[in-house]
């Protein structure tokens, strides 16, 4: 799938498909368990967006997207350390969530602990029937330290992810789709293409708006009414004033682009 960019080809498999940019976690013998090594290379790679990128997709190689974190790895740490430890991940997935592009996870078999939490971090999420969902860290005798206890509660809401944590409760892709872990919910092994797919059509969106969406729009729905409805009119007007929306909108109007239309 088109050429190889530099990067730790041991851990993450990255290429480009046109404006697409795919991630791939690369340690399948490990169900892709998340190790600090290929946090850093996530971290390298979010930070280093190619200008020419329209959008990212993160996949698992494999048939895991990613089991989580690496437990053979864990090692004795102090509160400090832990701490420390935590926030590398928290700055690793903030770069993912505040990507000036979009990012859409292609999700498959494990997404459990820490590769739920990297898959909150992205904006859009696409399962295939194989897809699983968990928190062990109950059973672990740890916590959710990938900021997951602020993700995954805006998407699925506190009691559904205390109950995965205290019972290890386990929600098929289905299920998963139901209650707002995904976005999406594809045929078997379908999960990479319609998420490619998706990424080809919000690469070519304009920049801006897709700027507005990614990071404008989660501060706006927190904010207070009258903070965010203000937020919202200075950004639809800084978007309305580009170059390119006036280009979309006059095409629009005479005709050269299709209507919205139910598919």
């Amino acid at each position: 799938m088109g050429n190889a960019i530099a990067g730790n080809a041991s851990l993450l498999r990255i290429e480009t498909t046109g404006t697409v940019l795919t991630v791939g976690l690369n340690r399948p013998a490990k169900r892709n368990a998340l190790n600090d090594g290929i946090i850093l290379a996530l971290q390298c790679c979010f930070s280093a967006i190619p200008d020419r990128i329209g959008a990212v997709v993160i996949h698992g190689i494999g048939d895991h997207f990613s089991a989580g974190l690496d437990l053979s790895e864990l090692t004795e740490r102090d509160a400090t350390e832990g701490l420390v430890h935590s926030q590398m991940w928290h700055r690793v997935f903030d770069r993912i969530q505040y990507c000036r592009v979009p990012v859409i996870a292609a999700l498959k078999g494990a997404v459990i602990g820490g590769g739920l939490e990297l898959a909150c971090a992205a904006h859009i999420r696409v399962a295939e029937p194989s897809a699983y969902f968990a928190l062990p860290e109950g059973q672990r005798g740890i916590f959710v330290g990938g900021g997951g206890s602020v993700r995954l509660p805006r998407l699925i809401g506190v009691p559904r992810m205390a109950d995965m944590m205290l019972t290890g409760r386990v929600y098929s892709a289905t299920e998963g789709a139901s209650y707002g872990f995904s976005q999406y919910l594809t045929e078997a092994g379908g999960s990479l293409a319609k998420a490619m797919e998706l990424a080809v059509r919000v690469a070519a969106n304009a920049p801006l708006t897709n700027f507005a969406v990614l990071q404008a729009l989660p501060m706006i729905a927190e904010a207070n009414p009258q903070t965010g409805l203000l937020m919202e009119s200075l950004v639809a007007t800084v978007a309305q004033s580009d170059k390119e929306a006036k280009r979309r909108i006059r095409a629009f109007l005479d005709r050269k682009t299709a209507k919205v239309k139910p598919t």
